[in-house]
């Protein structure tokens, strides 16, 4: 997978692709490696790097959604389950199941979340990863040995999947490659190119050259998240909102805050949220929020509130709780939500994806979530065929391994090679590619990528022939945004 390489066969092409996607998220990637693998002619393009956006900044969690049952959602936790056992088996490189722990503070609590958790496995069926169990006092602290003991009664155990949400981004975009299709990273779209009122491709730029070009396709499909409008007012100046955006907030602390192999998951905290505290890479997440935001951003910031509201409540049910100077890394991400009349707090929003054709042809789709990304390319492909007139082709996606390369973080490796590799075979092009997606040491300890950065940076200049202006450029572009994940930034 390599850029230059990539650009040039884009280029070299005369003929019409036949599906364009744009956007290189959960939802783009997964619409592309759909597309070529029913041997359809794909390219797609992302405006920045592969998973930038939402899609690197999750809960990394691939599961069917505990609160979504609570909603009575329960097709999208059937789909999502079903969903879940196929990602954990395609891509068992960037997957992992995982056990939680639903802690019972309560005497109606382990009755009331072992019966709902009962459910949870009688809809995934087959697909479970293995039966919930209503566990004692005891055993729930063998298993979250930091958990707050006062009026602790016991807890519910069951079974989720985890993955590394920027690492299986960059497994789809592999795979797109293996599956002789192109996907490129850094090249924004500027507009849509139109015949006859029909959209028939794109007018790109290459980041890094500003150089502008056209590609044109039977089929173009927007799958760019939280600027799903943006793409449609190219089509629709006036087109209506379709997507409205919620703010999820996490931070990244020492394991020893959770020093077991399980999770803890609180259903409903005191206004109704979901709090996760997951062991992922070494350290513990702590997540998430919802708020909603009016304007998308692509790097969004945590907010003050949304800090406090993590501290507190992990608080309420760890013993040993952490405080900000523990906070290793702070990050926020969007979630395009579709947009409803009704639901007045984004957490009730709907995750059910949407897809949308214009009358130009031009293909939208909206919502959804991660666990769930294999169906939502599985659907809109469907659509594009029909409106792209594409020759009638099932999916394959169901049974599809993805390209697996085991890659560990920076921080644990202390590899060159593994920059070297995450250049040559993973389009990596700048220091954050390299220190927050091909690795994920930005969000693991924002310190310790402050430190590496300088490194990382001269070993990417020699491989991208790159001059010294540009290293320091990097090295300063890279400090900028760090203090954005750092709580305290004036300590950095």
């Amino acid at each position: 997978m390599n850029r230059d390489e990539a650009l040039r066969a884009l280029d070299q092409r005369k003929e019409r692709w036949d599906v364009l996607i744009i956007g290189g998220g959960a939802t783009g990637l997964g619409a592309a490696v759909d597309a070529a693998s029913r041997g359809y002619r794909t390219v797609l393009l992302e405006q920045h790097d592969f998973a930038k956006g939402t899609s690197s900044r999750s809960t990394k969690l691939v599961h069917g959604g505990v609160r979504y049952l609570r909603q009575g959602n329960i097709s999208l936790v059937r789909d999502s389950l079903r969903e879940r056992s196929r990602l954990l088996r395609n891509a068992p490189h960037v997957t992992r199941k995982q056990a939680f722990i639903v802690p019972a503070y309560r005497a109606t609590d382990r009755a009331f979340y072992g019966i709902g958790l009962k459910l949870y496995d009688a809809l995934a069926g087959e697909f479970s990863l293995g039966p919930s169990q209503i566990i004692s006092r005891e055993q729930a602290l063998r298993e979250i040995p930091t958990a707050e003991t006062k009026n602790l009664r016991g807890g519910v155990r069951y079974f989720d999947g985890q993955f590394d949400d920027a690492r299986l981004a960059v497994a789809l975009a592999q795979t797109v490659f293996d599956l002789r299709g192109i996907a490129l990273n850094y090249t924004p779209v500027l507009r849509l190119l139109k015949e006859n009122e029909r959209v028939v491709g794109v007018v790109a730029r290459d980041a890094e050259t500003g150089r502008e070009f056209e590609v044109r396709a039977k089929v173009v499909i927007n799958a760019t998240g939280v600027f799903t409008d943006s793409v449609r007012r190219m089509d629709e100046p006036q087109a209506e909102v379709m997507v409205t955006a919620s703010q999820g907030a996490h931070i990244v602390v020492n394991r020893s805050f959770l020093p077991g192999d399980s999770a803890l998951m609180v259903p409903k905290t005191a206004d109704g949220r979901v709090l996760f505290i997951i062991p992922w890479h070494g350290r513990a997440v702590i997540g998430t929020t919802d708020v909603p935001v009016n304007e998308a951003a692509l790097e969004p910031r945590p907010l003050a509130q949304e800090i406090e509201f993590l501290l507190e409540h992990s608080a309420l049910y760890l013993a040993k709780a952490p405080r900000t100077p523990d906070i290793l890394s702070a990050f926020a991400g969007l979630r395009p939500l579709v947009k409803s009349g009704v639901a007045r707090n984004t957490s009730k929003l709907s995750r059910d994806h949407t897809i949308e054709t214009s009358r130009s042809g031009l293909i939208s789709i909206a919502g959804g979530k991660w666990t769930t990304y294999r169906k939502m390319g599985e659907d809109v492909v469907t659509v594009a065929a029909r409106v792209g007139e594409l020759p009638a082709r099932e999916s394959k996606t169901a049974d599809l391994p993805l390209h697996g390369t085991r890659v560990e973080t920076l921080f644990e490796a202390g590899d060159d090679q593994e920059i070297k590799r995450a250049v040559r075979d993973e389009m990596a092009r700048t220091v954050e590619d390299v220190l927050s997606r091909r690795s994920r040491l930005l969000l693991l300890d924002v310190r310790a990528a402050l430190k590496d950065a300088p490194r990382v940076a001269e070993i990417m200049a020699r491989l991208l022939s790159r001059d010294s202006a540009w290293q320091n450029a990097q090295v300063s572009e890279f400090t900028e945004l760090a203090r954005g994940y750092c709580w305290d930034g004036a300590r950095l």
